[in-house]
């Protein structure tokens, strides 16, 4: 059984949730990301950022991404995967959720990012392909 752990990008990187969008847009750039995961003081998962979300709900809404903060946007509960949990499980709470990306918790501490990436190059699975079909309809 490959678990998440085993595909995962480990050390994930936050953006917190009393840092400003702006902040978060420049660790997207600095990065090369389309996303960040939300973590609070105490280090939890609190959800999900993308470069979508601060144009949308805040510039498009007339907010000032130098004050907004990214808690601001952390909605509901973010979809995750557990780092020990089966890379089958991986892809279908991707396909459920049309998520490219999921965050990997061991626990309630982050400890990665599975991309839908990560698995396709890993060839674990011929699903890749119908996971790639479902996501872009």
């Amino acid at each position: 059984m490959t678990t998440a752990r085993e595909l995962m990008t480990p050390g994930a990187k936050c953006v917190g949730e009393n840092e400003t969008l702006e902040q978060a847009a420049q660790q997207m750039r600095e990065e090369g990301f389309g996303s960040l995961p939300i973590c609070g003081e105490d280090n939890r998962l609190k959800g999900m950022i993308t470069d979508r979300d601060i144009v949308v709900k805040c510039i498009a809404e007339g907010g000032d991404p130098k004050t907004a903060k990214a808690g601001d946007l952390a909605q509901g509960k973010p979809v995750t995967i557990g780092a020990d949990d089966n890379v089958g499980e991986a892809l279908q709470t991707m396909k459920d959720h049309q998520v490219r990306r999921l965050p990997v918790i061991d626990g309630h501490e982050l400890v990665g990012m599975l991309a839908q990436a990560d698995v396709a190059r890993s060839e674990w699975d011929n699903r890749i392909g119908d996971l790639v079909e479902k996501m872009s309809e």
